[in-house]
C-alpha cells in the first residue's frame, strides 16, 4: 500500500512447550502478513497452538481466513486470545461464538 507514515508494523514470536506452540502476535495483521501468522504458528509440527492477538492493533479478513485455517488444522487444539479489535472483527463476521475464542472474565 502506498500511504504516508509508518510502515505495518507486525511481529510472530513464537515459544513452544510440550506439544503445544504459542504464538504472540502484535501490530497489524492484514493480507501481508497474515501467512506470516499462519506459518508462525504451523512452522514447528506442534500439536496444539495457542494464538495470542492481544497485541493486534488491525484485522482484516485475511487474518480471518488464516485462523480458520488454522482452526481446520487444530481441530479442539486451537485457542485464540483476541484483542478488543480482533474480537470486534470476529463478532461481526459471525465467528465470535466460536470453541477456539478465549473469552475474557
Amino acid at each position: 500500500m502506498d500511504q504516508d507514515g509508518p510502515e505495518n508494523i507486525f511481529s510472530a514470536t513464537t515459544s513452544v512447550a510440550g506439544d503445544r506452540v504459542t504464538v504472540v502476535v502484535a501490530g497489524e495483521v492484514d493480507m501481508s502478513t497474515a501467512d506470516q501468522m499462519f506459518r508462525a504458528a504451523t512452522g514447528g509440527g506442534a500439536a496444539a497452538v495457542t494464538l495470542d492477538l492481544l497485541g493486534v492493533t488491525f484485522f482484516d479478513s485475511a487474518a480471518i481466513h488464516a485462523v480458520i485455517r488454522l482452526a481446520e488444522r487444530y481441530p479442539a487444539a486451537l485457542s485464540v486470545i483476541p484483542s478488543p479489535q480482533v474480537r470486534r472483527v470476529l463478532d461481526i463476521s459471525g465467528l465470535g461464538n466460536q470453541p477456539w475464542l478465549v473469552t475474557g472474565d
